[in-house]
């Protein structure tokens, strides 16, 4: 496999589940938890007898005496108490991992005036009055944040608003500073403008602050010292953290880069740009930034990309549109698979696990699609640009890619963030405070035009098109940058469009279906298998991979309908084919002949609006051996939890304001959430 430093930590992941060391990587003072070493094997029982040996030397034969604190015999190996010596991830955390303030061009710009420290108190439990002077509080606190301003501009916007020198000097800089400063749908209009031109390369440089510019850093340092205030280990984790902006022709691959670090290795460089010289739009130039940062202040860095059904195909091609369409080499493929370890599968700008259009048999592939063009609405969507744009057909390219080049760049974990460009964090659908500023709550968002391209007839996204989604949750050994740093690039995450469902997925050869009826699961998971984000290889002669799978529902959330695993694999004939199976499911329904489940049922109340759990099951598992399983052919599995009905943000907007919306716009959602894949390989 890849000789780096990313898949050595990989190659830890089994002994660290066996106890052998609680955490790996770059470990900080505060960072995460202390190595321990713990003795195994025949070293163990080497030691053992050495000290007994000496015991009895020194000390005669034993005698009757007190055996408090000693273990019997008969529980040598597991002990009996199944909460000791765990070293596994026992805790979840729940976070978001993509958060624009008023640092933002495109938030500052809009009308943002929330800055990092306001982003914090209010993601740590505290209220704060909204940027439209609205008072608003998490119903719950996030255990982890990441604030990710965008690298490009950094600083500029201040500048802008308050009319510098510089910018005024400047006709574009004039223009929108005017347009900024009259606020409401003027300034929503002028940021379209601003995203638009950034989009293209128009951008005036007078605008577009780049390193080297004191603002700059000045605005990089107090992002750092933001963080550092905040940061509250065990309770409250920051990330330091920046959004790269690559748009090429209005194509988005922008990926938020992630560090592990504090101030005293972070605080050594500044955020990589997308603007020439000093920045570039290539990923590849991303990547050899980021291992240049890890060799010079022995960090550890990481990329998560975002919004491939904005890329118009670009997000998971099958070439190199950076070299003229050429095939992408096995180079391309180490690296993005060892920078590149998480995916962002939903978010506000609508959710990418699958497409209609690419999984026909899949009714519940069509959730909060977005698939009118790419970002800033200059180039319309073509069906064959899709295979390039969703998580699941990017997994499978993956797989071809791995047949050719022995290497899979597409191998990634799934998460999920809101990128909101409010400051302000709201997956609940009855506190969902918008995207932009002009987003948020009022009576005429949901039916706000958004930008459109009349020229090209191209209607992009309105006010109801937004989701009220995602989070992040972390399988991690405590709340620390470093534990929950190591568990996202071991991809032991999934993502949820909001709720906080507690969901584990292990695979193996060895699952029973007694294990399914064990309380102590995780303990049953890690020792006969991998978890989500893991390996599964060569299948013993005449077995099948088995999957355990668990579902608890968030406790202020909705019952769960059912649990699936999708899988995806490559045929005989190399051919990408994939498949949903239902797994459990709630209610004592019964699938057809087709194999799938009649619907749950229907709870809402539009006019509260609110629903019941008097359908649907608190909790559901199941453990699945593959029916249709070929030990010579590459596969990935992954599972999807899906909630009863709920409303929709819409449906509150509407008896609040007391709207009368337009048909188009859905009152109705079913929350999910997705595990990270574990992939079978045919070889070791």
């Amino acid at each position: 496999m890849l000789n780096s430093k990313k898949s050595k930590k990989s190659a830890l992941i089994v002994s660290y589940y066996k106890a052998v060391s609680p955490g790996f990587g770059n470990h900080q003072a505060g960072a995460g938890p202390e190595r321990v070493l713990r003795l195994h094997g025949p070293l163990l029982c080497c030691l053992v007898g050495v000290l007994v040996l000496v015991n009895v030397l020194l000390f005669g034969p034993a005698v009757a005496q007190d055996t408090a604190g000693t273990r019997p015999e008969i529980f040598t190996g597991q002990p009996y108490s199944p909460y000791a010596d765990r070293a596994y991830p026992t805790d979840v955390y729940f976070g978001d991992t993509h958060v624009h303030t008023g640092l933002s061009a495109d938030a500052g710009g809009s009308g943002t005036r929330l800055m990092p420290r306001d982003a914090y108190r209010f993601a740590r439990g505290e209220q704060v009055i909204s940027n439209t002077g609205q008072p608003v509080k998490l119903a719950r606190p996030y255990d982890f944040f990441m604030i990710t301003d965008h690298s490009d501009a950094m600083g500029a916007i201040t500048d802008i608003i308050s009319g510098a020198p510089n910018i005024m000097a400047d006709p574009d800089g004039r223009r929108f500073h005017e347009d900024f400063n009259a606020g409401g749908d003027t300034a929503a209009q002028a940021m379209f403008r601003l995203i638009n031109q950034f989009a293209q390369g128009k951008i005036s440089a007078e605008l577009n602050y780049q390193p080297g510019n004191p603002a700059f850093k000045r605005v990089w340092d107090d992002i750092i010292r933001a963080a550092e205030e905040f940061n509250d280990p065990g309770t409250f984790t920051t990330f330091i953290a920046f959004e790269w902006t690559s748009l090429v022709s209005g194509n988005n691959l922008h990926r938020n880069v992630i560090f592990r670090d504090g101030p005293e290795r972070a605080g050594q460089v500044v955020p990589f740009t997308t603007t020439p010289p000093i920045g570039s739009r290539n990923p590849r130039d991303l990547w050899k930034w980021m291992e240049n940062y890890e060799k010079v202040t022995g960090g550890d860095v990481t990329a998560i990309p975002h919004n491939g059904n904005l890329s118009n195909g670009m997000m998971f091609a099958l070439q190199d549109d950076f070299a003229d369409g050429k095939a992408y080499d096995r180079e391309y493929a180490e690296q993005r698979q060892k920078w590149e370890r998480l995916y962002e599968v939903t978010q506000y700008k609508g959710d990418g696990e699958a497409h209609p259009l690419l999984s026909p048999e899949d009714e519940f592939a069509d959730f909060e699609t977005w698939d009118f063009g790419n970002l800033d609405v200059s180039q319309a969507k073509s069906p064959d640009m899709l295979p390039g744009e969703y998580a699941r057909s990017g997994l499978l390219r993956g797989l071809q890619l791995e047949a050719r080049l022995g290497v899979n760049p597409f191998k990634f974990g799934l998460e999920g963030g809101t990128d909101t460009h409010t400051a302000l964090s709201t997956i609940d659908e009855d506190n969902f405070f918008g995207k932009f500023t002009i987003y948020e709550p009022g009576p005429g968002r949901a039916m706000h035009a958004g930008k459109s391209n009349t020229e090209l007839g191209i209607k992009g996204p309105g006010g109801g098109d937004y989701s009220a989604g995602g989070t992040t949750a972390v399988w991690a050994t405590e709340n620390s940058r470093g534990a929950l740093f190591d568990a996202m690039e071991r991809r032991e995450t999934y993502a949820t469009t909001g709720p906080r469902l507690r969901v584990r997925f292990f695979g193996g050869f060895d699952f029973t279906q007694d294990d399914a009826k064990r309380r102590d699961l995780a303990q049953i998971g890690y020792s006969k298998g991998v978890p989500m984000g893991g390996d599964l290889r060569q299948a013993p002669k005449g077995k099948a991979p088995s999957f355990l799978v668990y579902a608890l529902r968030d406790p202020m959330g909705a019952n769960i309908d059912r649990i699936q695993i999708i899988k995806g694999w490559l045929d005989a004939d190399g051919k990408a084919q994939e498949k949903v199976y239902e797994v459990a499911w709630s209610d004592g329904r019964k699938p057809g002949t087709d194999g799938k489940l009649p619907p749950v049922g229907d709870t809402v109340d539009l006019s509260i609006p609110g629903w019941t759990n008097t359908i649907g099951a608190s909790e559901l598992g199941a453990v699945w051996t593959d029916p249709d399983f070929d030990p010579k052919l590459r596969a990935f599995y992954y599972a999807r939890v899906i909630e009863i009905p709920t409303p929709r943000w819409t449906a509150y907007d509407r008896v609040k304001f007391k709207l009368d919306l337009p048909k188009g716009i859905p009152l109705k959602t079913q929350e999910r959430a997705y595990t990270s894949p574990i992939w079978y390989s045919p070889k070791g």
